[in-house]
């Protein structure tokens, strides 16, 4: 198993090997482009030293959300999202002993159960949810009874929907259409409920 989500080796491999990177990609994933949501990690790596739950919880905010505003920035909101990944690492450390994977490992979880603790975590609501859902039994090796179904519509096969989907650059183009023909759509339905 190896993510392609970045177009960049390094980043994608850190997201292949580091749970708590692909949650924290997945975070990051919200009003700029999904390769440079999931890039995120390793800059914060890369910056901070850090890749671990407990040390980034710890981590002083002034000086992580400076890791987060050098150039190229991790995220256009580079204070809010900061503070985010950090509360994210303290529920984590808090709840799951620092494991991201305990999320999908611990207790051998059926998708509705790991969906039910995905959503607990500050930053995933339902959609994030089963976008990450999808993404862990599309590429990452979750196998929980019932997940397709937990993850719908995210998680149907052959669909092109998501970060779920991207296994190379010509599915990355696919999402990337359905993403703008859904955009295009909700603006039609927007302008029609204006008039």
């Amino acid at each position: 198993m190896a993510l392609h989500i970045t177009g960049d080796t390094a980043a994608d491999t850190l997201l292949t090997e580091n749970p708590l990177a692909l949650l924290v990609g997945m975070l990051l994933d919200q009003q700029v482009p999904m390769e440079t949501a999931f890039a995120g990690p390793l800059k914060i790596q890369q910056r901070t030293g850090a890749a671990d739950a407990a040390t980034i919880a710890h981590m002083d905010p002034d000086a992580f959300l400076e890791a987060f505003k050098q150039t190229p920035s991790v995220h256009r909101f580079p204070g809010s999202m900061a503070a985010r990944v950090q509360t994210l690492c303290e529920t984590l450390v808090n709840d799951w002993g620092g494991d991201a994977a305990a999320l999908w490992t611990e207790g051998e979880p059926t998708g509705a159960e790991v969906l039910k603790r995905l959503k607990t975590l500050p930053g995933f609501g339902e959609q994030k949810a089963k976008i990450f859902l999808a993404l862990l039994g599309k590429q990452y090796g979750f196998a929980g009874e019932g997940w397709r179904e937990a993850s719908a519509p995210y998680g149907e096969e052959g669909s092109f929907r998501s970060v779920a989907d991207i296994v190379s650059p010509e599915s990355l183009t696919k999402v990337r259409e359905h993403k703008k023909a859904m955009k295009a759509a909700a603006s039609r339905i927007n302008a029609t409920k204006e008039r």
